[in-house]
């Protein structure tokens, strides 16, 4: 599995980002994002499986939304109403369901300025 994450970059406070990540192989997954803050550990941001079942974490939701789109196996990742605490290294994340193995894509950086 190979995952291609864009995206990201510098936005005021109160702005909106999109990150995209297409993955390879079987479209039978969860993919999402998580994001790293300097110093803190990786925590998850959202996730959406095959059959569009999502799941934020509490401080995103109402500001952040997950899609997908099967057919090219990719997630998109809508960001408003961005806040400073919103700035981290965010990485496009994917689990089998066939054999719940995990994969990583590389780190984009969002920067929140206030």
């Amino acid at each position: 599995v190979q995952l291609q994450a864009s995206g990201g970059g510098l936005v005021q406070a109160g702005g909106s980002l999109r990150l995209p990540c297409a993955a390879s192989g079987s479209i039978f997954n969860v993919m999402g994002w998580y994001r790293q803050a300097p110093g803190k550990q990786r925590d998850l941001v959202a996730t959406i499986s095959s059959g569009g079942v999502t799941n934020y974490a509490d401080s995103v939701k109402d500001r952040f939304t997950i899609s997908r789109e099967n057919a090219k196996n990719t997630v998109h990742l809508q960001m408003n109403s961005l806040k400073p605490e919103d700035t981290a290294v965010y990485y496009c994340y994917l689990r089998k369901l066939v054999d719940w193995r995990d994969y990583w894509g590389q780190g984009t950086q969002v920067t929140v300025s206030s």
